[in-house]
């Protein structure tokens, strides 16, 4: 039954169309090609200036070899299949949108100039940090904030649940990941009721994400229950790349005084209710405080984006009374990622860490595929005697990705970055920590696909008193954790081509 059922699933379906369609193309051009010299010269013309405007792009230089290779290796039909597919930015329709409303919400998003200020006078490298994020993705530092880390899955929903009950005005959720379980199921039965009550509950999926975990129209089920309910750029059978941008973001607004992010979706795994790659080891932030306020407009932006529903964003503003009581914990800037933009946010700020980094740079990530910038960043602070720990899965999610990200290992380790792999199980965490005073977590993961094709997000901490528990977070998980040396690495060249290949098609995976 478990085979039919994902046989006759919706991805396979999907995915089959789109290979035929594909396989049709690229049958029909090279069939053509051999009975026309013609079409094959016009090919070949349309691939080689395909390749002279990969190469003047303003783009990564990894991605643009992950394309020049097979263009240059199937010349007639290599072009034309560029132009189908090679366009990473969203779709015309998803752009316009995005900008419109994102015109909007900037005046929203104010800096109080008190808090540059204070940080300038204790640490001009943060403050460019701070003024980066701002410039660059919009978002101001907050203080009057209180911070809470959660180490795995589990502490953080039992919390979710607890904050989500309080609820008066409204829930907004945002995630990647959600599929029917003990998890999803004991809160949306809190959602329901407070839809029944009169709150404003919205929820969006990501349709991509979900394709194989949740029936298809669910949205249209939660609606009926009176969740106002989007999947994201629905998962449908067209050969394009614009499938490839997905909201890989985990966000959740609870009256606009509570939110919550990270690396957790809402599906049994991330709290060990279903063991898959043994302990799944994730964690969380939530936030109390004037710095939801970020996390709040960016749910709203995305939402609108998608579905107008908001003609004034501060209405959804928590009064000043419900922020007085919140104490005062540090820094905090939440901000957002979109490949909307030619700015990967996501990369710089981790860049700025390590390359702002005296003492130690500690990272949490699933996945290690990283470009030239992000190797050399590495590996130069190690060099310097900045002690760069990078912790990455036991037990992988995806075997061939994890030879991949296996693959970068021997220069890191060259270079006097130390590599431990998690014994118990799968670490999903995207977590950075620097020098006991700066952090983010958030969504981010080490890859591609997450700094350059997804909608991101993360929370740059300063000062604040979780970084304690961070530190002990990561500490302890090294401590579980097996350390990766330079005699592990494999010599085989068989591995080695194979490891060599993957490297170059990393930015397409």
């Amino acid at each position: 039954m478990k085979i039919l059922r994902f046989l006759f699933s919706r991805v396979v379906i999907v995915g089959l169309m789109i290979a035929i369609q594909l396989s049709v193309f690229l049958f029909l051009l090279i069939k053509f090609s051999h009975y026309s010299a013609i079409i094959s010269m016009i090919g070949t013309i349309i691939s080689a200036l395909v390749v002279l405007w990969i190469i003047n792009k303003n783009d990564n230089p990894a991605y643009k070899l992950a394309w020049i290779i097979p263009i240059l290796i199937f010349n007639i039909a290599g072009g034309v299949l560029y132009l189908i597919l090679g366009n990473k930015q969203p779709s015309k329709g998803m752009r316009l949108r995005l900008e419109k409303v994102h015109k909007k919400t900037s005046k929203y998003l104010k800096q109080n100039e008190q808090i540059l200020e204070e940080i300038d006078k204790e640490d001009k490298t943060v403050l460019g940090h701070v003024n980066y994020i701002n410039t660059a993705a919009g978002y101001p530092m907050h203080k009057n904030t209180e911070v809470k880390y959660y180490k795995v899955g589990e502490e953080n929903y039992k919390d979710l649940i607890k904050e989500l009950k309080k609820a008066k005005k409204y829930i907004f959720m945002e995630y990647f990941i959600i599929e029917e379980g003990k998890m999803w199921n004991n809160i949306l039965d809190i959602l329901e009721q407070k839809a029944k009550e009169g709150l404003d509950v919205r929820l969006m999926y990501d349709d991509m994400g979900c394709v194989n975990l949740l029936p298809y129209g669910y949205d249209k089920i939660l609606e009926k229950k009176g969740i106002k309910c989007i999947a994201f750029n629905p998962f449908k059978p067209l050969l394009s790349l614009a499938m490839n941008n997905r909201d890989h973001r985990k966000i959740t607004v609870i009256d606009g005084h509570t939110g919550f992010t990270g690396g957790i979706n809402l599906a049994d795994e991330y709290i060990n209710e279903k063991v898959r790659f043994g302990h799944w080891k994730d964690t969380g932030i939530m936030l109390k405080g004037e710095g939801v306020w970020n996390l709040t407009l960016m749910f709203l932006e995305m939402w609108n984006a998608n579905r107008q529903s908001d003609s004034d964003f501060s209405i959804y503003k928590p009064e000043v009374h419900q922020l007085e009581t919140m104490i005062s914990d540090g820094f905090v800037q939440p901000y957002g990622d979109s490949p909307l933009d030619e700015e990967v946010v996501g990369e710089n700020v981790y860049l700025n860490i390590i390359n702002g980094a005296k003492d130690y740079v500690y990272i949490f990530t699933p996945y290690l595929i990283i470009d030239n910038e992000m190797m050399t960043a590495l590996c130069l602070a190690a060099k310097k005697g900045v002690d760069v720990k990078i912790v990455t899965p036991g037990i992988p999610d995806k075997k061939t990705v994890f030879k991949l990200t296996q693959s970068y290992y021997p220069q890191l380790l060259e270079a006097g970055v130390k590599i431990y792999e998690y014994t118990p199980g799968f670490i999903h965490a995207k977590v950075f920590l620097c020098d006991d005073k700066i952090a983010t977590v958030g969504t981010i993961n080490m890859d591609y696909r997450s700094l350059y094709l997804h909608f991101e997000c993360g929370v740059y901490l300063y000062k604040c008193k979780c970084l304690n528990d961070i530190k002990n977070d990561v500490l302890d998980t090294i401590s579980k954790s097996r350390e990766f040396s330079k005699k592990d690495i494999k010599d085989g060249r068989r591995n080695s081509l194979w490891q060599a290949i993957l490297r170059v098609f990393a930015p397409l995976m």
